[in-house]
């Protein structure tokens, strides 16, 4: 494994094994075969350049271990990452959080300087991390949410109070038909659906339920005089997914009979193999089964992937 940007810099005492000081990786230079860091000490703003002695070592924030020797940096320059700020290494592309911060950023209409600035970070640093499929640490993350005025949850993908599809559609989106086969592997194993049923006066319904897959058949429970309960009825089932950061999504329909599940033998195995209770909480015991007759699904990239 190899040092990266975001790694802390522990350099200890040789008389007593303790840290004498640390601070976070913020720029990396080797194409001379030495490892000097630009590093931001813990106890000063300041970012200084580190050629690390023998009492050195890389410890990875979030897993606190060491993962290699002083000497095992990566061949990267501030010349390199900044090019990769815009072009990327070949075969490389962001990572979510990446363009997450990059989303942000231009939101706020803010500079990639005037963000590593508030973030206290180089805007080395945050070229490669928007850039690069990267793994910041915590500490890392929470500057950026801080600087940008959003939430480490929204910076790894969360926003469960807002709905979906609040940002901007693709220049060029491409809708593409999926294959039954990749509907399936898209449902599984299990997660939150919305359910379409007609209720008893006739009126249709859709309600979310979180649903279990079991040999491509679709079970969730649900309680007897619920509008889940659409027992021997034909339903819709839908899945989807939107990433607002990303500007794609897909979205799976299945559609077949529901039944209830009555024997007792294979309700016990599904009870026994549920990831969760039903979310919606109390009595909910009675198991439905949808089993689909037709799968569609359609999802939505840029045009060049």
């Amino acid at each position: 494994m190899r040092a990266h940007l975001g790694d802390q810099l522990v350099i200890e005492s040789p008389a007593t094994g303790g840290a004498r000081r640390d601070g976070e990786i913020v720029g990396l230079h080797h194409d001379d075969g030495t490892p000097p860091y630009d590093v931001r000490w813990s106890d000063t703003d300041d970012v200084t350049l580190v050629f690390p002695g023998p009492d050195a070592h890389i410890r990875h924030l979030e897993h606190e271990q060491p993962l290699l020797g002083a000497g095992g940096a990566p061949p990267m320059t501030h010349e390199t990452a900044t090019a990769s700020s815009v072009t990327g290494p070949a075969g490389g592309n962001p990572g979510d959080i990446g363009r997450r911060v990059a989303d942000e950023r231009r939101k706020r209409g803010l500079s990639r300087e005037e963000t590593a600035g508030r973030a206290r970070m180089s805007p080395y640093y945050l070229a490669y991390l928007e850039a690069q499929p990267a793994d910041p640490t915590s500490a890392t993350l929470i500057r950026l949410a801080d600087a940008l005025g959003t939430s480490v949850a929204a910076l790894r993908g969360g926003g469960i109070d807002l709905p979906p599809g609040q940002g901007h559609a693709l220049l060029h989106p491409r809708l593409q038909d999926l294959s039954p086969e990749e509907c399936r592997a898209l449902l599984s194993t299990h997660g939150v659906g919305r359910l379409a049923v007609s209720t008893a006066d006739g009126r249709p319904a859709v309600v979310p339920v979180n649903y279990e897959c079991v040999d491509d058949v679709i079970v969730f429970r649900t309680a007897p005089d619920s509008v889940p309960a659409a027992a021997e009825t034909e339903v819709a089932f839908e899945v989807d997914h939107v990433d607002d950061a990303l500007s794609q999504g897909w979205s799976v329909l299945a559609v077949g009979p529901a039944r209830v599940v009555t024997d007792p033998e294979a309700v016990r195995g599904l009870a026994q193999r549920a990831h969760t209770t039903p979310w919606a909480g109390g009595e909910r015991e009675m198991w439905v089964s949808i089993e689909p007759t037709t799968l569609t699904g359609r999802r939505i990239t840029p045009a060049g992937e």
